[in-house]
This record gives C-alpha cells, structure tokens and sequence, in this order.
C-alpha cells in the first residue's frame, strides 16, 4: 500500500509537471503562405518567354511557402513608375532595366541599350559577374533601399521600321519607339524619340504616330506582333545585348528564409539562361526564315560613325559621376580584352 501511495503520488507530480510544461509553451501555428506581386516590363506575348516559364516553376517548387504573382507591362503601374511602385512596397519586386523604370541610381543609364557596350549576349553576365558590375549594382540600389537581385541579357537592339533605312541619312526625322538613353544617343543622327506605354506601339505604327521601333531584336518583332505593322529591319545594332535585372524591395526579401532566397537565385538563373538559347537562336532563326520583314543595312563604313559617336558618348556619360566613370571604364577594358582575345570573342 505504501508502494502504491508513492508510485501514485509520483505520477501525479509528473502528470502535473507536463501539464503545466504543456500551458508554458508556445502555440504552434502554421505559418502563413508568403505572397509577392513582381511586374515584368515586357508584355503579355514576351512575358510567356522573358519570365513567366521561371515564375511558373518557383511556384511549383515554392508549394505553401511561398507564390510570386506575376504582373505584365503597365498592369499595375506604368513601366516609368516602377522604381517607385517596389521602393514603396505597393509591388514587391520588377524584372526591368533600370533606365526603363527610372530608377535614381548612378547606373541607370546604362540598364536597357548603352550604346555598343556589349555585342553578344553572353557579354553582360560576363561583365556582371567577372568584371565588377554586379558588386556596383548591388551598392547602388542599397543605397536607394531596393535590393539588386540578378542581372541578364536579352536581345540585340534594332530598328524596325515602316520605310527603309539604307543610309544614316534615312535615319532622320523617324519617330521612333526606343529607350531613353538609346534614345538620347540617336538624336545626334536626327532619330525623334518617342515615350509610349509598350502596349499601344502597335497601334500607334499604325496610325503613324510612330514611324518605327527601336526597341528589341527580331524575335521580339515577331512574338509581340510588331512585324506585322513594320515593313522592314535594320540588321545594324546599337547594342549587341539588352541588360536588364530582377529587383525586389528590401525589406520583403530581408523576411525571406535563406533557402527561398536561394530558391529565388536559381530562379533567376534559369530565366536568364533561357533567354539566352531564345534570343540566340530565334534572331539568326528569322532572319534567315522569316517572312515579315525585308533585312536592310547601312553600310560597314558609314556605320562606323555611329561606332566612332558611341566612344565619345561614353566618355561624356563618365565625366557625370565618379560611378559612372568606374562603369565605362570597365567596359573599355572588357571590350580591349574581347579584342585582344579575337576569334571567337570578337571579329575585327
């Protein structure tokens, strides 16, 4: 009897240690889905391409952790408001570049078409990540408070136009679609840049308004229906690659766990590196195929002006800022050591 009063008061003390261990620790509750809204620059048609096949895999991968909502050009707010939009948190990240976005950064200007400073695509991951770019990116926007998350190319910069351009003096007068420093290049040649939310380009070709674009490759061309109100190609670029990033605003990825930031990073990487067999591929693919468009050229010597007016526009964009001078000095000497490299790096 005395055993069993010891063994029953033993457990009774236990039963009421748990008990009270059970009260004094915290709920647990699951812990709710993280929700993002991302808007992307490109449209409907370009967004199947540039971004969505990526969104649409973190989202498969992110399960109840975590859905990226993603937005087209002007969904939410327009192209130029977007900065703005993400700094404030009304949007929690952007794929852009940064001069389309207005972004009040020292590197702005060279987001989007800095005249000539890549000729193939692979030049921009390459100058991001071996050359320092992406560390002066990434100090940049902190200091703005907006996180630079990755960087990509996209597609070379041409013109698409209603009538032909066969000569720089063709050039003049066009009203043209295009990027604000790309635009403020081509003014020297009598090219009139024009500021247009990216859905109504289409129309406005139409309509004359425009009398081209200067805003993408040819696969673009095709894919956003743009071929199918211009008449002819302009096979001369201005850039050999499109720069643009993914943003996200810096407290929303602060609050990420480690492994959905490094899920957010493979993400990236996967778009950028589908953009690059897409673009690669489709621009030599319609060129050779395509049936919407007449290919024109300017000269190789005549178009060696503007070449000559694209290292003197450089050397005026780094007398800007000190920033700026580091950025075009690291493209000179990318652009000396493809040089020296020659074949396959660059062709004379």
């Amino acid at each position: 009897m005395t055993d069993r009063r010891k063994f029953l008061k033993g457990a009774g003390m236990a039963g009421v240690a748990a008990g009270a261990s059970a009260l004094a620790a915290p709920a647990v509750h699951a812990q709710s889905k993280i929700k993002w809204r991302m808007q992307t620059y490109a449209g409907p048609a370009l967004a199947e391409h540039v971004i969505k096949p990526a969104i649409d895999s973190f989202n498969k991968v992110a399960g109840d952790e975590m859905e990226i909502e993603l937005f087209f050009a002007d969904q939410l707010v327009p192209t130029g408001e977007l900065f703005r939009a993400m700094q404030k948190g009304t949007i929690d990240a952007v794929q852009s570049d940064d001069d389309s976005m207005a972004s009040p950064t020292e590197v702005t200007v060279f987001g989007g078409y800095f005249p000539f400073a890549s000729r193939y695509s692979l030049d921009v991951p390459v100058l991001f990540n071996q050359y320092g770019l992406g560390e002066i990116w990434d100090s940049e926007y902190s200091k703005v408070g907006v996180k630079w998350l990755s960087a990509g190319a996209w597609d070379p910069c041409h013109f698409a136009t209603k009538d032909p351009i066969r000569s720089l003096e063709d050039m003049k007068g066009k009203r043209v679609f295009t990027f604000p420093t790309a635009g403020r290049f081509l003014t020297q040649f009598g090219v009139i840049p024009v500021t247009l939310p990216w859905e109504d380009i289409e129309v406005a070709v139409q309509t004359g308004e425009l009398d081209g674009i200067a805003w993408s490759g040819i696969t673009e061309d095709y894919t956003v229906g743009w071929a199918d109100v211009t008449n002819y190609f302009l096979t001369n670029n201005i850039s050999g690659a499109w720069a643009g990033s993914f943003f996200a605003n810096m407290d929303r990825y602060n609050e990420l766990p480690d492994h959905l930031k490094e899920l957010l990073k493979l993400t990236m990487d996967s778009s950028h590196y589908y953009r690059q067999w897409w673009y690669w591929g489709g621009e030599a693919h319609l060129r050779t195929k395509g049936t919407k468009m007449e290919l024109t050229s300017i000269p190789d010597e005549e178009w060696a002006q503007v070449e000559a007016a694209a290292v003197k526009f450089w050397d005026e964009i780094a007398a800007e800022s000190e920033t700026k001078a580091k950025v075009v000095q690291i493209f000179k000497d990318y652009n000396a050591t493809m040089e020296k490299a020659g074949r396959p790096y660059r062709y004379g």
